[in-house]
């Protein structure tokens, strides 16, 4: 399915019947990230919707880097859940997801019901999460390059893609970021909201999370610090709930999808 979305088409999936949930990706994904977690929720009586986010997949693509700003990807975010009948669901993202995922929450608390963030915390804790985070995130700097970027993560076959993500779905990753045309796009995201001049401000002053919300990180994200996700709850006012996961690495819903599902499902449906 497909919905415009202030004239950028997402494309979208629905499967199950019941209190709606909407999953959103990150980099380098599409929504077929989730495909561990789509049966395990139906089957556990919620209505799944998995769009792919703009840039990816088979959502369009927009040439403007500002077409990527993190409010527009907030609104197709809210005009999936809309053509889907679902004026209120739970928000799941991961990585970009997540940061949608808490953009949304604070843009429209009305329209979230339960959040969880998988990876990437709330955008004020990740800013102010210290020199090691910052040391994890050297790569978002390099993304500022339009053309030099592209070159360093495609060269030879994406040898580096593979090597510096250790992504356990690199061939299909790969296959569908040339299939789809997603690399600039994605890379966009990084361009048009995480500017270098960002990373001076320690601090970020933001309403707190009126949602109940989850935060999980694993032991060996390679990206993210976990500081950055236990501080998120301090900018949660509806009910906060921290979960570590030992051994998987940033695609934790791949490296350990029965060990997510039970969280999502426990949570969710609680």
């Amino acid at each position: 399915m497909r919905v415009d979305s202030g004239g950028v088409n997402i494309a979208y999936e629905v499967t199950g019947e019941g209190a709606p949930v909407i999953l959103l990706h990150g980099f380098p994904d599409s929504g077929r990230l989730w495909r561990h977690q789509v049966p395990a929720l139906a089957g556990a009586g919620f209505q799944v919707i998995v769009p792919d986010l703009r840039g990816y997949g088979a959502s369009d693509k927009p040439a403007e880097m500002q077409a990527y700003r993190r409010e527009l990807l907030v609104g197709d975010v809210l005009a999936v859940m809309s053509a889907a009948g679902a004026e209120r669901a739970h928000v799941v993202g991961h990585d970009w997801g997540a940061s949608v995922a808490w953009t949304l929450a604070l843009m429209a608390g009305d329209r979230v019901d339960h959040l969880v963030a998988l990876s990437v915390g709330h955008p004020a804790a990740f800013l102010s999460a210290g020199f090691a985070q910052l040391e994890k995130s050297w790569y978002m700097l390099l993304f500022q390059f339009p053309g030099i970027a592209e070159k360093w993560m495609s060269a030879n076959d994406w040898a580096r893609l593979r090597a510096w993500t250790a992504h356990p779905d690199a061939d299909a990753v790969i296959a569908e970021l040339e299939r789809d045309g997603s690399l600039i796009p994605a890379l966009n995201y990084y361009r048009a909201n995480l500017p270098p001049e960002s990373f001076l401000r320690s601090r970020l002053e933001l309403p707190p999370v009126q949602a109940p919300t989850m935060g999980v990180w694993s032991s060996e994200d390679r990206f993210l610090t976990e500081t950055q996700m236990v501080n998120s709850g301090e900018h949660v006012a509806g009910g906060w709930r921290y979960e570590r996961l030992e051994g998987p690495g940033h695609w934790m819903q791949l490296e350990a999808p029965e060990a997510v599902n039970e969280l999502l499902i426990d949570f969710l449906a609680g």
